[in-house]
């Protein structure tokens, strides 16, 4: 959801939200592929009067799994100018699948809900691979706490919508009658019970 917004320690590692909870972390292997459709302009690019385009990013770092979010870091030591961590609330992952390629190694791919001024565009989709490791096991365990994250969401929707005032018909004023329910006393023709 946004570039470069995780906190991370000295060492590279998460700094976790308020009440979080890690679920999972991969320190090694893991590689996030970014497509950025119509990206803002670099820096560079933007002195230059260059535009944005389609922007994809390659890296290889860690990935940590919590029961709020999924979060890609650059391992310890390494350094680059446009990818450093990236933050994506499980709410914010979109058409998530397990995709099983003819030739070469299964990876998850998804799209990308973008917040305002985050780096990213509407559009945005995201692949993961891990190099080290089945990634089947990793979709699973992705899986829960966003099914539970939408069950959430979802539950307080509806407890909102129960807040609401209840409407009622307006009354009958004057000589006229309320309508009575009207049933036929026979069947139609060609009706056999």
């Amino acid at each position: 959801m946004a570039l470069n917004w995780a906190m991370l320690n000295p060492d590279q590692s998460l700094v976790p939200l308020p009440h979080e909870q890690i679920i999972t972390a991969i320190e090694s292997g893991a590689e996030l592929i970014l497509n950025i459709p119509d990206a803002p302009p670099s820096s560079s690019s933007a002195s230059a009067g260059g535009s944005g385009g389609n922007k994809k990013m390659k890296e290889k770092g860690r990935i940590w799994l919590t029961d709020q979010r999924l979060v890609f870091a650059m391992p310890p030591g390494v350094q680059t100018q446009s990818l450093q961590s990236l933050s994506i609330p499980l709410l914010s992952i979109l058409s998530a699948s397990y995709e099983q390629p003819m030739f070469g190694a299964n990876y998850i791919s998804f799209e990308i809900k973008p917040s305002p001024d985050g780096g990213l565009t509407k559009g945005t989709k995201a692949e993961i691979r891990l190099s080290d490791r089945g990634i089947l096991q990793f979709w699973e365990v992705l899986q829960k706490p966003r099914e539970r994250a939408i069950y959430e969401r979802r539950s307080m929707a509806l407890e909102e919508e129960e807040g609401l005032p209840l409407y009622t018909s307006p009354v009958a004023t004057g000589s006229s009658t309320p309508m009575a329910w009207w049933a036929p006393s026979e069947n139609p023709p060609g009706y056999e019970a």
